[in-house]
């Protein structure tokens, strides 16, 4: 009881103090990257501590990197975005990571969780946060720093930083040099590309800055015709007149892109652009294409060649 009393008269700057003394430990590594070897290596022991052999993954690049790493084993479930490599599909699908049921996830009797920002619907993730199941979330930006933090993340998380090190060594080297190769393309000779998510209805839902699609059109290369608003949102035909892309960028599946590449240039709007004229339509796979995960150096190369020709330097 006189302890209690105690720290009831513990004045504010009294009680910060003794609140940094119990947190130091975790808010050193983050505020001092740097820090001696044995800080970080009691930090890796803490976060071994951490149960995550009953592993559910959410986001498609989150599950690719866990496979990368060879941590595979953990997974008894994964969202619908995870559908590589090939394997992963025998695990449990858990729903949408952007609509998932609180109920669905821990039907698979979790240790852990681990899901990529962006994932929903927020009141989901509010009562998976609030269970007895670690979860992690994964920072998502779309460039190339983002791609090495995420396996960073994932690494720290699974209790495997030193795999996670060398992974990001090799993603590292290989996207630095396809960035490298499309970026010897002079500003004047860069194509204009139109990234279309849906095209239902007629209805062009394009994607702006701020975005996947925005992220690898820049890395190949190339320039975001739709401008400079946010995200997605769709185009009057004005706009799409006035953006004048040279080619058209779509996902092979997924967005309820029905229309073939005739219906879809012949579009009131789209059938003035100079893509119509050239026939320039791209479809990639989505998760290749807007996963910003251990791929993305092979989405770089591969709509870098889709846009310019294959055998066409970079320099012309």
């Amino acid at each position: 009881m006189s302890k209690l009393h105690d720290l009831r008269r513990l004045r504010p700057w009294e009680m910060a103090l003794a609140a940094l003394a119990v947190a130091g430990p975790f808010l050193l590594p983050a505020i001092a990257p740097q820090a001696p070897a044995f800080v970080r290596s009691a930090v890796a022991q803490e976060m071994q501590s951490t149960d995550t052999s009953r592993l559910v993954s959410i986001g498609g690049a989150v599950t690719e990197i866990i496979y990368a790493l060879g941590e595979e084993n953990r997974l008894v479930g994964r969202d619908s975005t995870s559908m590589y490599p090939e394997a992963v599909l025998k695990v449990p699908d858990v729903g949408y990571m952007r609509q998932l049921s609180p109920e669905g996830v821990i039907a698979t009797s979790p240790t852990a969780i681990v899901s990529i920002q962006g994932s929903g619907p927020p009141e989901a993730l509010a009562v998976l946060k609030q269970s007895n199941i670690a979860f992690r979330e994964i920072p998502e930006s779309y460039d190339a720093a983002g791609i090495l933090a995420k396996m960073k993340a994932v690494g720290d998380f699974l209790g495997v930083p030193e795999k996670a090190a060398k992974l990001s060594e090799t993603v590292k080297a290989d996207l630095d040099a396809a960035v490298a190769d499309a970026e010897k393309r002079p500003e004047a000779g860069r194509k204009r590309v139109l990234f279309i998510l849906s095209a239902q209805g007629g209805k062009i839902m394009a994607s702006g800055t701020g975005s996947a699609a925005d992220g690898i059109i820049k890395l190949s290369g190339a320039i975001n015709a739709a401008g400079t608003y946010q995200g997605y949102k769709p185009l009057t035909d004005e706009a799409i007149i006035e953006a004048k892309p040279d080619v058209i960028l779509m996902m092979t599946r997924g967005g309820g892109h029905g229309l073939s590449n005739e219906e879809l240039l012949a579009h009131p709007a789209l059938s003035l652009t100079p893509a119509a004229k050239d026939k320039a339509v791209i479809r990639m796979d989505g998760l290749v294409l807007l996963g910003f995960g251990p791929r993305t150096a092979s989405a770089v190369r591969e709509l870098n060649a889709a846009i310019y020709g294959k055998n066409k330097n970079a320099s012309e």
